[in-house]
């Protein structure tokens, strides 16, 4: 009997779920639409090349503004994810096979956009046996041949399903930046995050160190979910604890009504405080505002990141 393929779905696991209104955005969190020649010429190349980009399938507000620049964040292994995160508008089914030379064309993607760096993720795939880390590994090695002055950042799955090895297989290839995100505070995990485990992830991360010191770690939760400060505060201190070097924190927006709803709007003063509260942990650098993202200028804060490292070497 032929093997039907299930079509990607918007979370149908959900679909009973009553809408949930989405409250009007505050000024702050407001952006222009995306266009101009630098945009449509990013654009251009992704199409080009037959990339995904996170950017446009997670509705990312910054698109406009780091397309303009030339900074895609490109999604490998296709467009599908096994999970069914309430958060996140990606479709969820049954993956395609792995494209072979989806690395190559990232890897030309990368040197035509003349990044100097660039951000990598991709779906959860945990149909695959390594949950895709070798396909990672393949990625970083095309882009340090075609550019090898390109510093290179993941933001890879839990791996959580995955055959002993997988993380191994990535750490091996050498990110400058490992980027995983623990989205939000543990107590929200079951409704947010029904296929992860929070100190899976975060072991995950303190994994990474443990195996190359070198590698910065990087994590990012969103607020605006339903969460407390003092359950932000100690996911600063459990990140700590896993020695990650990088926090981000940004303004969750709900992508459509089935998604979890927005609790509540942070104010900018509240992401400042949030920022300080993190630097005075000790964390080497850190991005909270109701914009930040992941990948929100990566590039300038990767070299602000390793600017207070070298500082901090220097300092004992």
């Amino acid at each position: 009997m032929r093997d039907l393929k299930i079509p990607a779905q918007r979370h149908p696991e959900k679909a009973h779920r009553p809408d949930n209104a989405q409250p009007k955005k505050p000024d702050w969190i407001r952006v222009k639409a995306p266009g101009g020649a630098g945009y449509n010429e990013t654009r251009r190349i992704m199409r080009e090349h037959k990339l995904v980009t996170v950017c446009e399938e997670a509705g990312c507000p910054n698109v406009g503004e780091c397309w303009s620049q030339g900074h895609a964040t490109m999604m490998i292994m296709g467009d599908i994810c096994t999970r069914g995160c309430t958060f996140c508008n990606i479709a969820t089914g049954r993956p395609d096979t792995l494209d072979v030379f989806e690395p190559g064309r990232v890897a030309d993607s990368v040197q035509k956009l003349g990044l100097k760096h660039v951000v990598i993720t991709s779906v959860d795939r945990d149909d695959l046996d390594d949950g895709g880390a070798e396909h990672f590994a393949q990625t970083i090695r095309a882009i340090r041949h075609r550019s090898p002055e390109t510093t290179i950042e993941i933001l890879t799955p839990d791996f959580l399903k995955s055959k002993p090895g997988a993380l191994e297989t990535v750490v091996e290839a050498r990110p400058d930046v490992f980027n995983h995100n623990l989205e939000t505070v543990p107590g929200l995990y079951p409704e947010v995050r029904p296929g992860a485990r929070y100190f899976h992830s975060l072991r995950l991360l303190q994994r990474v160190k443990e195996m190359d010191p070198h590698i910065f770690t990087k994590s990012g939760i969103m607020v605006g979910l339903g969460e407390e400060r003092q359950q932000v505060v100690q996911v600063m201190d459990d990140m700590r604890a896993a020695d990650i070097d990088f926090l981000t924190i940004g303004q969750y927006l709900q992508p459509t009504p089935k998604h979890h709803r927005v609790d509540r709007f942070v104010t900018p003063d509240e992401f400042a405080s949030y920022e300080k509260a993190a630097f005075g942990k000790g964390f080497l650098m850190v991005s909270a505002t109701p914009l930040t993202r992941s990948s929100y200028h990566a590039g300038d804060d990767f070299a602000r990141l390793r600017a207070a490292r070298e500082a901090k070497l220097a300092n004992g």
